[in-house]
C-alpha cells in the first residue's frame, strides 16, 4: 500500500496547447519534479489532463502544496484522499474525512461531485445525495449546509480510483520554465526589475540576470542586496546565472564629456548596450527591464525611444503599462519587496543630475556620445563583469 501524501495539480493555459500540449505538460511534469525532489522518494506522473504528485507524509502537505503551487504552469494544486471508485469506498473515505475535520470544529459540510469517468453508473448529482447520506451515518452531529458550509468536500470520480479534496491552493498559472527562450534582465536593487523578471519567467521564459553597480560609490551591501532578490526569484525560476558590472568607469567619463542633464539617458543607453553583449554571449535573445510608462525621467516615451536605439535586441518591458501600487502588490506576493525597499543605493542614483532631460533628442544624445570611446567602454565593462550562480539545482 502507498502510504504517501497525494496531491492533485491542474494546468491551465497547459491544457490550450492543442497539438503541442504533450511537450508543454512533460516540461510542467519536470517542473514538478524538480521543485519537490527536496522531499525524497516522489513520484511524478500526468494523467486524464492532471499531474499526481505523491510524496512523503513527513515531508509535510502545506510544505508540498506550496512548493508544487510556485511552479509556472500549475493553476491550483489540492491536497487529497485517494480511494477506490466504488460508492462504498468513496463514501468510507468521505466520512472518515469528515470525522478529523468534526475534529477540528466542522460542524456542517456538503459535498460537490464531479463524474470524471463518464461510464461511471451514478451520475454527478446522485453520487453527492449518496455520499453525504453515507457521511451522515458515519459522522454524529454533523449537519448539511449548501450555502455556507463549515467544509465544503469535492468527490472527483476516475476510472479505478476517485479523490477527495477540501482545498484548491491556486498556483501562479502561465507557461511552464523553459517553453519560451531566455531572456536577460537588468535586475537592479529596486521593486519593479525583480516582479519584471518573474512576469517573464511566468510565460515559460527562462532568465539570467545583470546587476550593474558603481563600486566604491556604491557599497558591496548593495550589491548583496541584488544578490538576495536574485536568490528568492530563483524559487520560481530555478537557477540563473547572474552578472555583476561595474559601471563607475562608464559614469565617469559621462560626467567628464557630456551635458549634465543628459546623463540618466546616457547611463541608461550604456546599460542597454552592455547587457545585450552579456545576452548575445549567454545565447538569450532578449532584454527585460522594469520599467514602465512615465514613471521617471528615464522612463518617459521619448527617453524608451532613445534607450531602445542603442540596441538590436528586442527589449520585453511587462511593466509598462502597470501603476507603481500594482507593482509593488506583485513584489508582496512573490516576497521581493521587503528586501527592494532596504535603503541601499545603487548605480542610478551616483551623478544623479538635478534636471534630467525627459524629452530626449536621439541626434542630440548620440552627439554627446560622440565624445566618448562608446565601444570602447562598453567592451571594457563587459570584460571585467563576474558572474555569480543563483539558486540551487
Amino acid at each position: 500500500m502507498d502510504d504517501r501524501n497525494i496531491f492533485i495539480t491542474r494546468y491551465g493555459e497547459v491544457a490550450l496547447k492543442g497539438l503541442n500540449k504533450p511537450y508543454f505538460e512533460r516540461v510542467l511534469v519536470e517542473g514538478v519534479r524538480k521543485a519537490t525532489r527536496q522531499f525524497g522518494d516522489v513520484e511524478v506522473k500526468r494523467r486524464e489532463g492532471l499531474v499526481f504528485v505523491r510524496a512523503p507524509k513527513e515531508a509535510g502537505t502545506a510544505k508540498v502544496a506550496k512548493e508544487i503551487s510556485k511552479v509556472f504552469g500549475v493553476a491550483s494544486v489540492s491536497p487529497a484522499v485517494e480511494t477506490e471508485s466504488t460508492l462504498e469506498s468513496i463514501g468510507e473515505a468521505a466520512a472518515l474525512y469528515m470525522q478529523s475535520r468534526m475534529e477540528e470544529g466542522a460542524a456542517t459540510f456538503k459535498i460537490e461531485s464531479k463524474r470524471a469517468d463518464k461510464s461511471f453508473p451514478v451520475k454527478s448529482p446522485d453520487i453527492s445525495r449518496i455520499i453525504g447520506a453515507k457521511v451522515l451515518d458515519g459522522c454524529q452531529g454533523l449537519k448539511v449546509d449548501v450555502h455556507k458550509p463549515d467544509c465544503l468536500l469535492f468527490v472527483d470520480v476516475r476510472k479505478g480510483k476517485s479523490y477527495i479534496y477540501e482545498h484548491k491552493i491556486q498556483g501562479f498559472g502561465g507557461l511552464p520554465l523553459g517553453t519560451n527562450g531566455k531572456g536577460l534582465v537588468l535586475l537592479s536593487g529596486g521593486i519593479d526589475s525583480p516582479v519584471a523578471a518573474f512576469m517573464m519567467a511566468k510565460r515559460g521564459m527562462l532568465i539570467e540576470a545583470v546587476h550593474f553597480h558603481s563600486y566604491p560609490y556604491t557599497s558591496e551591501r548593495a550589491q548583496q542586496k541584488a544578490v538576495e532578490l536574485a536568490s528568492i526569484l530563483s524559487a520560481y525560476c530555478g537557477r540563473f546565472l547572474m552578472h555583476m558590472v561595474n559601471l563607475l568607469p562608464v559614469q565617469e567619463q559621462i560626467a567628464l564629456n557630456c551635458p549634465e542633464e543628459e546623463m540618466t539617458v546616457l547611463v541608461r543607453r550604456f546599460m542597454m548596450r552592455i547587457a545585450e553583449d552579456i545576452a548575445k554571449k549567454s545565447q538569450c535573445t532578449m532584454l527585460i527591464t522594469g520599467e514602465s510608462l512615465g514613471q521617471v525621467a528615464s522612463q518617459t516615451a521619448e527617453a524608451l525611444v532613445v534607450t531602445d536605439a542603442s540596441v538590436s535586441m528586442p527589449v520585453m518591458r511587462p511593466l509598462i503599462a502597470l501603476d507603481k501600487v500594482d507593482i509593488i502588490d506583485k513584489a508582496r506576493e512573490i516576497g521581493t519587496y521587503e528586501t527592494s525597499i532596504q535603503p541601499y543605493e545603487d548605480c542610478c542614483t551616483v551623478f544623479l543630475p538635478k534636471h534630467p532631460v525627459t524629452k530626449p533628442k536621439l541626434e542630440k544624445i548620440l552627439l554627446s556620445e560622440s565624445k566618448l570611446d562608446a565601444e570602447s567602454l562598453a567592451r571594457c565593462a563587459v570584460m571585467s563583469r563576474e558572474t555569480v550562480s543563483i539558486g540551487q539545482g
